[in-house]
């Protein structure tokens, strides 16, 4: 397979592309995982970042073994139309748009969804080409994800909190939960973040003909390593940004809060995991947080909450554009 990707130009810029994304999914969206432990004093820092590679790494391997829906619906997004040229070119040029957008909101230290951004990119991408159509299935999916990841993972942080409350650990057992917990947060992030990476990958693949549409999800372990090592490098360049806004600006947590935290949105990570919801590690980790945190930054807040509302028509819109501007250079 790699001899035929690096024959074709397209594939192997298409190939780089997802594995850009992929690296950029790593060094910003990733440190949400890691977010309260390192803020609450239970890892330093590059300890942090070293175990949410590790367990990036892992999720990915794991979950495309056992269950490949979340790649399934992002592969699925769109119609590209009949021209294969014309819809490879749209394809980078929606990678593209994802990459510049999380740059974008890595600079000014907000978390955001490179998922959701992914599969708005794609889509807007596709919408450029005259043949190009949005498939209502895998959207309602992730719509339904984007719901449940908000609201369930405020709810488990506020549950979670409650019951800590009552039991009352202390400090010293709450940091050595949340070693754990950021553990599972980078477990799942890989498993779900990944695997929409993959998606893309594969139809990338499919689109250039190098893999048989009937194989397409017959994944190959080297395809899953090579994204899931992608991933681990882009976490181990850090996002020291997004972990001080997330942990320290939007919200004041103590120990308990963060444990808190990291057990509610591991929680609905995995359960929307389980169910094949295409869910964003950033909202709920960041819901979670809401939930189980106090005196909360509403600046800040409405900060993250407004980059969310705008991914979408955002990253929508630049695909949108690149598509267009890709197409008239053929």
């Amino acid at each position: 397979m790699l001899t035929e990707i690096l024959s074709d130009p397209v594939a192997a810029l298409t190939c780089a592309l997802v594995l850009a994304v992929v690296a950029v999914n790593g060094w910003t969206d990733a440190p949400n995982a890691i977010a309260t432990a390192v803020c609450t004093g239970a890892l330093p820092f590059r300890r942090a970042v070293g175990l949410a590679a590790l367990c990036n790494l892992a999720g990915l391997m794991w979950v495309t073994a056992v269950n490949t829906t979340v790649a399934e619906t992002l592969f699925a997004i769109a119609g590209f139309g009949a021209d294969t040229q014309s819809a490879r070119s749209a394809l980078c040029a929606g990678l593209c748009a994802v990459v510049l957008w999380s740059t974008a909101a890595w600079r000014f230290g907000i978390p955001t969804s490179e998922s959701h951004g992914l599969a708005a990119a794609v889509t807007g991408a596709a919408l450029a080409l005259p043949g190009g159509t949005v498939h209502p299935g895998p959207w309602c999916r992730i719509l339904l994800g984007l719901v449940l990841s908000v609201g369930l993972g405020w709810l488990l942080g506020r549950v979670c909190g409650a019951a800590l409350n009552l039991i009352r650990p202390s400090p010293a057992l709450c940091r050595r939960g949340q070693v754990w917990g950021a553990a599972a947060m980078a477990f799942l992030h890989g498993a779900q973040d990944g695997q929409k990476c993959l998606g893309i990958l594969l139809l990338g693949l499919s689109l250039a003909g190098i893999i048989p549409a009937g194989d397409v999800f017959s994944v190959p372990a080297g395809t899953a390593l090579l994204c899931a090592g992608m991933m681990a490098a882009g976490t181990a360049l850090g996002g020291r940004k997004i972990i001080d806004t997330v942990g320290r600006e939007m919200v004041c947590l103590a120990p308990r809060q963060g444990l808190a935290a990291d057990l509610g949105g591991g929680s609905c990570l995995l359960i929307c995991t389980l169910l094949g919801l295409p869910v964003s590690t950033t909202h709920a980790k960041t819901a979670a947080i809401l939930g189980a945190g106090s005196k909360a930054d509403s600046r800040v807040a409405g900060q993250i909450i407004l980059t969310w509302l705008c991914t979408f028509p955002g990253c929508g819109a630049l695909g949108f554009f690149l598509g267009k501007l890709f197409l008239f250079g053929l």
